[in-house]
């Protein structure tokens, strides 16, 4: 069982317990998600660069990564006070490598002529990022004996074999890389979990600061939707077409931020609150850290079929195969990953949700052979009926 933060000396670099239950998210981590917002963006456009299956398999390998390194620092801002001083100056650099990632993530794979190895550079500043969150974990430890062997054996364990691999990767380059890449991606993934088992000796002390914080990295990437619908047209003349299109993309913009905040947020964080020590540890692995990279990843795709939707939005011909995949699959994935979500807060499995999540994967064949402007349409359809649905489910359920 986990240490109580009264017994495992939870004090750490500041004026701030760790114990605080009510810490609340600083405006040090709202500039220091700023990055992400520029790397995402970045993500998505590597993704319709590729315009195929297998780019997008290597652009999701660099939002895991990106990801990887975000929830790093969010368990850390946990621990301690990111308006701290010593935390402050860790992140400012932090902050700087990761805007290094997003810069070099055109050249992921492909190293453009001149310059730095752009795959070897993205490697490097990540591996940069990782070592400076894990000598900031060892110092908010502070007398903590148990978090920092933890810190420790995952850093040993988990981040340095996949760090390692990363920049052997990046030296080998080829289509080997992209494997590599994937391959440690996901041993970081799961060794960190291995190492972790039970809720190791993690802590979470603000329910509060954990929900916010998710939230906040949920609106970033809803952002990424928004500046997605401009991207595909930024270069048009505006007419009824675009018009009509932004509209569709905004509304669905906007039920999948109801669909989330409106709905199982604050179920969430309510979930967190009623648990303690290791529980609440084990609830913030499952549906936050590891649950809602796939709810991240299914609005990063979501937005790529949008972008390609509105650069065709008046066109006659069929949306086509690419853009409907990516906008069909992308929404599937957040509405089944926002269903499970549901589920391990404590919420009864929301069935209308599982069938939605089909029923648009099913429909993607049909997008596929439809205009872009009818495909975002059906879409937008077929959400706001889901939603629909289960507000009056909801309605009508006893209690």
């Amino acid at each position: 069982m986990q240490q109580s933060a009264e017994s495992s000396g939870g004090r750490v670099v500041g004026r701030l317990h760790t114990s605080d239950q009510t810490a609340r998210v600083t405006t040090f981590e709202l500039f220091f998600d700023l990055v992400y917002v520029f790397a995402f963006t970045q993500v998505t456009g590597l993704m319709a660069e590729t315009h195929s299956a297998f780019g997008i398999l290597q652009a999701l390998i660099v939002l895991g990564l990106l990801w990887w390194t975000w929830v790093s620092y969010c368990w850390l801002a946990n621990q301690a006070p990111a308006d701290q001083p010593v935390m402050r100056v860790g992140m400012s650099l932090a902050m700087i490598a990761v805007f290094v990632i997003g810069l070099t993530v055109p050249e992921a794979y492909d190293d453009l002529e001149g310059g730095l190895g752009g795959p070897l550079v993205l490697a490097v500043a990540y591996t940069v990022v990782r070592l400076i969150h894990g000598v900031l974990y060892l110092v908010a430890a502070g007398d903590d004996r148990a978090l920092r062997r933890q810190v420790l054996i995952t850093e040993a364990v988990a981040m340095a074999p996949a760090a390692t691999a990363l920049l052997v990767g990046a030296l080998i380059g080829g289509p080997a890389q992209t494997w590599i890449w994937l391959g440690a991606f996901l041993y970081d993934f799961v060794l960190t979990y291995v190492s972790s088992r039970g809720g190791g000796a993690w802590r979470i002390y603000s329910p509060a600061h954990w929900s916010e914080r998710h939230g906040l990295v949920v609106i970033l990437a809803l952002g990424e939707s928004i500046v997605a619908i401009g991207v595909g047209v930024a270069q048009e003349a505006i007419d009824r077409a675009i018009i009509v299109g932004a509209a569709l993309a905004v509304t669905l913009a906007i039920l999948s931020w109801s669909a989330y905040f409106t709905r199982i947020a604050i179920a969430g964080e309510h979930e967190l609150e009623r648990r303690t020590d290791a529980a609440r540890v084990l609830l913030g692995m499952n549906a936050y850290t590891y649950l809602h990279f796939a709810i991240v990843a299914g609005v990063i795709l979501g937005a790529l079929g949008v972008e390609d939707a509105m650069a065709h939005i008046a066109d006659a011909e069929p949306y086509g195969w690419f853009g409907a995949a990516a906008l069909g699959s992308g929404l599937a994935l957040y509405v089944a990953a926002t269903a499970a979500f549901a589920r391990l807060v404590g919420q009864p499995w929301p069935w209308v949700r599982v069938v939605a999540a089909a029923a648009i994967a099913a429909a993607i064949p049909l997008l596929a052979s439809i205009r872009p402007m009818w495909a975002l349409a059906a879409t937008v359809a077929l959400f706001a009926a889901a939603l629909a649905a289960e507000a009056m489910l909801g309605r009508r359920r006893p209690g």
